[in-house]
């Protein structure tokens, strides 16, 4: 009844009303949600800069409250890479010619996750990939698992499907039919991606080198080009730097390319992750990424 009630009800409808509310000052309102979601969900307001929940305007800063600065140490290995998000591990491990692991009985394709992009399929085919999920309690800030320099951000329009494991074990092609914003940077490792994926009453994904990437939602693919190394205007971001966001939970999908990391043997489907934990060990390549 769930899964079926996903295909018939208003999504994007639904996504607007929430995203409108989310951003609503109510005062006396605003702090009452905030309390409820807070009980509700047992979020942990001790790891938030500001504890004090009547100290946000909106529901939208209390959900992209900054944490205290060492609430999420960064393991400061330079060959280790850093979990990007509080959640849980979805799936991950490696890409099978051009197919990614969903769920059991599903998969999906390079192809339609990439939306097409014949330079970006060939760069991760038979790579590695993590898919981390982030749940309504988590901290909804996205980082960077190692150095990186930006090359290029891809909008793709799509469905609004919740992103929550149920879905994901019930929905084909999920993480490619939903709206997405692909991140794609060149490191020490070789390329990887960072996939923030929408999903319903999502009312805003949002990069810090852009802000707000939608709304709106256009229905079309838009590409950004960036400058590249020894480039003064380059976006260089260092393992642990905040390089996303999203207003209301959703997943990451993070892809590298073949032979560029090994994964923590520690991961495994519904593993928790925490930001700058150890994700994997990076094997490195001849590439341009900064060095901290």
């Amino acid at each position: 009844m769930k899964i079926a009630l996903q295909y018939l009800l208003p999504k994007r409808a639904l996504t607007l009303l929430a995203g409108r509310g989310a951003d609503y000052r109510g005062g006396w309102l605003t702090k009452m949600a905030i309390g409820l979601f807070v009980r509700y969900y047992r979020v942990d307001m001790q790891e938030a800069q500001q504890p004090d929940i009547s100290a946000y305007p909106t529901f939208n800063a209390f959900f992209v409250r900054p944490l205290r600065d060492d609430a999420r140490p960064i393991d400061a290995d330079p060959n280790v890479l850093t979990m990007p998000a509080d959640g849980i591990i979805s799936q991950s491990g490696p890409i099978l010619d051009d197919r990614i692991f969903q769920a059991k009985g599903h998969d999906y394709s390079l192809e339609a996750l990439l939306a097409g992009n014949e330079r970006l399929i060939e760069e991760f085919r038979d790579g590695t990939f993590v898919t981390t999920y982030l749940a309504p309690r988590d901290y909804h800030r996205v980082h960077m698992p190692c150095n990186g320099i930006l090359r290029e951000m891809i909008y793709v329009p799509g469905e609004l499907f919740s992103v929550n494991p149920l879905t994901a074990a019930s929905i084909p092609n999920l993480f490619a039919r939903n709206e997405r914003v692909i991140c794609l940077f060149s490191t020490d490792f070789g390329p990887m991606a960072q996939i923030l994926v929408g999903a319903t009453i999502v009312g805003s994904i949002e990069t810090v080198w852009s802000g707000t990437v939608t709304p709106p939602r256009e229905g079309i693919i838009k590409r950004w080009h960036y400058p590249q190394a020894n480039d003064d205007n380059a976006v260089v971001l260092l393992k642990g730097q905040e390089m996303g966001r999203f207003k209301l939970g959703s997943t990451v999908v993070t892809l590298f390319a073949k032979g560029g990391v090994t994964l923590n043997d520690r991961l495994h489907a519904r593993a928790i992750t925490r930001v700058g934990e150890r994700l994997a060990d990076g094997i490195p390549h001849a590439a341009d990424s900064p060095q901290p």
